[in-house]
Formats: structure tokens, C-alpha cells, sequence
């Protein structure tokens, strides 16, 4: 049984956030008999290569560079947040993606030293079919043609071991628990830039660049033992700071976000004047690791379902059923399919408000 929370505790739960809790009539009790589960992982047959404990590099053939023209665009203004007046070797992060692509093209019009990789990180399609959406040979071509136009060079890591052991079983067993993790926090902390950078340590690089929204503010040569601090970046929207909140000091002291100071329309604009091949491609969006997969369709195959019913804690009325916990996340609202509603979900309790 989930034990309800008191209106007191849960109002002071949110107050950190500055949230108006509503008056609260009525509460749900959930009852869930005991499961267990083990996690499998379908990445064990994988044929990426370890090497000392890194994940092994794989160099893809350039072609001949098609640079697009760029004659009518002054892109000084948009190189604030590339260095523009030093002359460095950078590993820059691309995932195929109109963002990263951007980063690419502005820190080699800096005058930087570039190396594009491309991370490899989805489960192996022939996953009894499970995972036969996963875009990544589109995405890795893209990244390609876009690194092709510039001559810059491609190489992919092959990280799908790390991913699995480092991210998703503990998204997994999180949820088990009755919690939720963000699997971008976790991916950039322990994979972006965690793995990755371990997989290239042998290989002098000044900064490692991602198409990130977000500032790093580095200290002057003369006060290199002050910390470098994450900043918002110009687009509020489009801001990605939250995910790259638990980086480390050694982590944030290599990084380079070439679009903290752009906002998101002038980089799209300054995709469509670099010419690039993937300029009108949307925005990837959802959990990167699924593809197309239903995130409940990835926790029923991997914890299971388990009936239990749904109570209200005041009366004792059944209001319905629910596959288990582990489906459900803290403030949810959407798809309880409860009558009488609106219900939200908080922390061991439903609410009716």
C-alpha cells in the first residue's frame, strides 16, 4: 500500500518551486501486491569494441568538400560563444540534428581546429524487432554530409554498452523504486560527456562543443583556479541548462557551447544560409534511447505490469485500476483515467483537486 501524504507535507514539498497548492478535497490510496522483476539487457551481443576499458573510435571516409557559400551572412556576431579569438582544437558533438550541425559550421568559421564524433548508442535492431525504428543510420548520414561540406572529419564511438549500463538499467530499477529519473541528465552526465570524453582522453583536445543552449563562463588564463560556471543562454525557451545541471568542474572546464548566445530562429536562419542538408529537419524530441518505442510499452517489457487498484483514501471508494506504479510519474495528469477528475499525482498520493 502507498501511504498518502498529509496537504501539509505536499505544500511544502512544492514550496521550493513557488506553487499555489489548491485546496485539496479528496485523497486516493493506490494498493499494489509485491513484484519482482529482473532487468534484461538486450545489449550484451553487442559488436562495438572495447579497448582498455574505452569505447573503440571508428573513422568514416570524407569526401571531397562542398563548402557552402556564406558570402552574404557577417557571422561575427554569432561567434560570441565559439572563441572566436583563439585558435583551438575541438571534438564536436553531432547528433545529425540542425543544432549540432550549427555548433559544427560556427566553430569552424571561428578558424578552430575540428573533429566531428558521432556517439552510437542505440539498441541493436535485430532486438526481436523491438527496437527496428531506431533512425540512427539517417541521423549518422546526415551528420556526414553536413561534416563533408566543410571537410571536417567524422568519426563514430561506440558507447552502446556504456549507455545501457550507465543509464538505462538505472533508469530501470529507478522506476522499480517508484521514481523517475531524466534520462538527459543522466545521458549527458555520464555519456555526452562522461564516456565519451574518456574515449577520447588519449587525443589532445582543447574543448569538447555540443549543440547544447547553454553558456560556460571560463575564468582568464590568470585565474585558472576560479570555477568555470553553466549560464542561461540567450534563448529562455529553448534553454537547456537543467540538463547539464550536474556536470562536474572538470567536465564544465572543457566545454564549448557554440549556441548559448544564439536564439533558436537565427539558428535556424543560419542553417538554411549554410546550405545544410538537414536545415528543414524538426527537432528530435522524446526520450533519445526509444526512437519511436512508447516509453510504457519500454517499462512493461522490461519491470512488467501489476493490477492494483486505485481507492480514495477519505471514503474508501474504488475509482479504478492501474498497471502499476512504475507507470505513472509525481504531477502527473494526463492518462489516469480516473472519473470526477482533474487528478494529479503526487508523491505516494493521488489528489483530487
Amino acid at each position: 500500500m502507498l501511504v498518502c501524504s498529509s496537504r501539509a507535507a505536499i505544500s511544502a514539498s512544492l514550496a521550493p518551486l513557488s506553487l499555489q497548492l489548491p485546496t485539496v478535497s479528496r485523497h486516493l490510496r493506490l494498493f499494489l501486491p509485491t513484484i519482482s522483476t529482473t532487468i534484461r539487457n538486450p545489449t550484451r551481443t553487442s559488436t562495438a569494441s572495447a579497448i582498455g576499458g574505452a569505447a573503440s573510435l571508428s573513422t568514416s571516409a570524407t569526401q571531397s568538400p562542398r563548402i557552402s557559400s556564406t558570402a552574404d551572412v557577417d557571422l561575427q556576431p554569432y561567434l560570441s560563444c565559439s572563441m572566436p579569438d583563439k585558435r583551438l582544437r575541438v571534438a564536436v558533438l553531432v547528433s545529425g540534428g540542425v543544432d549540432s550541425s550549427v555548433a559544427l559550421r560556427l566553430l569552424h568559421a571561428a578558424g578552430h581546429s575540428c573533429t566531428a564524433f558521432y556517439l552510437k548508442i542505440w539498441f541493436h535492431e535485430d532486438y526481436e524487432n523491438f527496437w527496428s525504428e531506431c533512425p540512427w543510420e539517417e541521423d549518422l548520414k546526415y551528420a556526414k554530409s553536413v561534416c563533408d561540406q566543410v571537410d571536417v572529419p567524422l568519426e563514430v564511438v561506440h558507447l552502446t554498452d556504456e549507455y545501457w549500463e550507465k543509464v538505462v538499467s538505472y533508469i530501470i530499477e529507478e522506476y522499480r523504486c517508484g521514481r523517475t529519473p531524466n534520462p538527459d541528465v543522466l545521458c549527458n552526465t555520464r555519456i555526452k560527456f562522461g564516456a565519451f570524453m574518456d574515449a577520447i582522453s588519449s587525443v589532445d583536445f582543447d574543448y569538447v562543443a555540443s549543440g547544447h543552449y547553454a553558456n560556460v563562463n571560463h575564468p582568464s588564463s590568470d585565474g585558472m583556479d576560479r570555477p568555470s560556471v553553466l549560464q542561461l543562454s540567450k534563448d529562455m525557451v529553448k534553454d537547456q541548462t537543467y540538463f547539464l545541471s550536474h556536470l562536474s568542474q572538470a567536465q564544465l572546464k572543457r566545454l564549448i557551447f557554440p549556441l548559448g548566445c544564439i536564439p533558436k530562429d537565427e539558428v535556424r536562419y543560419l542553417a538554411t544560409k549554410f546550405e545544410l542538408p538537414n536545415k528543414d529537419r524538426k527537432d528530435s524530441q522524446g526520450i533519445c534511447f526509444l526512437g519511436k518505442i512508447k516509453f510504457s510499452e519500454f517499462v512493461a517489457r522490461h519491470i512488467g505490469e501489476r493490477e492494483g487498484i486505485i481507492l480514495e483514501a477519505e471514503t474508501g471508494d474504488f475509482l479504478g485500476k492501474h498497471r502499476g506504479f512504475w507507470f505513472y510519474t509525481i504531477g502527473q495528469r494526463q492518462g489516469l483515467r480516473l472519473p470526477g477528475g482533474p487528478w494529479y499525482l503526487l508523491p505516494n498520493v493521488y489528489l483530487r483537486i
